[in-house]
């Protein structure tokens, strides 16, 4: 099976271009389903048809989703927010301040992806569009950094909470967390670990990037291409979307052809070795399936949809003599921009505002880092004998 995430900057043709390859999979015989974790919702706009919360049959083996993400974050963080908005109004926080601090910022994004892992089971295809690429990439960080909290700090949160729960309700009015409280971060880090696992696993998951030919939009798709990386996640395409038609000889068009030239040249070198599919300018609004035909006819040719792309490798691990060198591709990234710092048997990598924990295997931690540089895309950490 296959799931394809399509993400990119606001209004770069994502939602049609990810509606446009869900639909040609259908075509191909896959079950298919498209499903959107944007919350401002266009797919059911661009397929022309209505969608509902769960998968809603648009064609033959093609079905479509808008999720609600604030039903399945009251499904799933409930126990959870009773009791921190208990704990927030017992400090003194007014009952609204305490309900509206109670929700952790990205929740609602990450609960949008809840159902992929059965969806997995039940479809060939899943095709997400994606929110604007911010909120993406902070979706997919989230699972691994609630994960790492909820792995450290929730086995001694509940061994405390046993112990001296009789005594502080004795004493005090703080409210303790109970049992219900703990099976609900249980779900939700078993929950976590299931969307981490399906994301992570680069042959059955691959993001692609929908830029247009311009000069704000491609910086921002950079970016976005280096964090993906940090977090372990495979770009096997980039979109280049509303490429003006070699056969448009108007020259009011110079200038902005002369625009994108540059730009479509930015992005074949930046992104490189990645591949670049080039969708023409459309001479009308991509909207209803003949369009989404003609669109992904346009995008992909004869090819199937769910090939990979593009094979890379995000992490490596080799030996170099006595050391051992970890490798992690961080494209495009310049070294002022990457932070590193080893804490026991992690390593955490900053590029930017985004930190990614790298648990390093059993050969590595007895061993200390030596040197760490950056060339060729790549960070590469080099471990010596302690």
């Amino acid at each position: 099976m296959r799931v394809l995430l399509f993400t990119g900057k606001g209004g770069v043709g994502k939602t049609t271009t990810a509606a446009a390859t869900a639909l040609r999979c259908a075509e191909l015989g896959h079950r298919t389903l498209v499903t959107s974790t944007d919350p401002a919702h266009s797919l059911a706009d661009v397929l022309d048809h209505p969608l509902g919360g769960e998968p809603t049959p648009v064609g033959p083996l093609l079905h479509g989703q808008q999720v609600d993400a604030r039903v399945r974050l009251e499904a799933a963080w409930s126990d959870i927010q009773g009791y921190l908005s208990s704990l927030l109004r017992w400090a003194g926080v007014a009952a609204i301040e305490a309900e509206e601090l109670s929700l952790l910022p990205g929740l609602d994004e990450l609960f949008a992806l809840s159902d992929l892992v059965h969806q997995a089971d039940e479809f060939d295809v899943v095709v997400v569009d994606c929110a604007p690429t911010a909120e993406t990439l902070r979706l997919l960080s989230l699972p691994e950094a609630l994960s790492w909290w909820i792995e450290r700090l929730f086995p001694i949160g509940r061994q405390v909470t046993t112990l001296v729960a009789p005594i502080v309700r004795q004493v005090s009015a703080i409210p303790i967390a109970d049992q219900p409280v703990f099976d609900a971060v249980t779900r939700l880090a078993e929950h976590l670990a299931g969307v981490r696992r399906l994301l992570a696993d680069r042959e059955v998951t691959s993001v692609r990037l929908v830029v247009n030919p311009e000069r704000v939009v491609v910086a921002e798709a950079r970016r976005t291409f280096t964090y993906l990386a940090l977090f372990g996640y495979d770009v096997d395409v980039v979109v280049a979307n509303r490429v003006l038609p070699t056969a448009l000889e108007d020259p009011w068009f110079d200038e902005w052809r002369r625009v994108q030239a540059d730009q479509l040249s930015r992005i074949d070198e930046g992104f490189a070795p990645v591949p670049v599919l080039r969708v023409p300018l459309a001479g009308g609004e991509p909207v209803g399936i003949d369009r989404l035909r003609t669109l992904a006819t346009e995008l992909y040719g004869s090819r199937d949809p769910t090939e990979r792309f593009h094979h890379g490798e995000v992490l490596s691990l080799r030996r170099d003599g006595e050391r051992f060198v970890l490798g992690l591709a961080l494209p495009m990234a310049a070294r002022s921009e990457v932070g590193l710092v080893r804490r026991g048997d992690e390593l955490f990598v900053t590029v930017g505002p985004y930190r990614r924990v790298v648990l390093l295997p059993d050969a590595l931690h007895n061993r200390r880092v030596v040197d760490a540089v950056v060339r060729g895309g790549r960070l590469e950490v080099v471990f010596a004998d302690a």
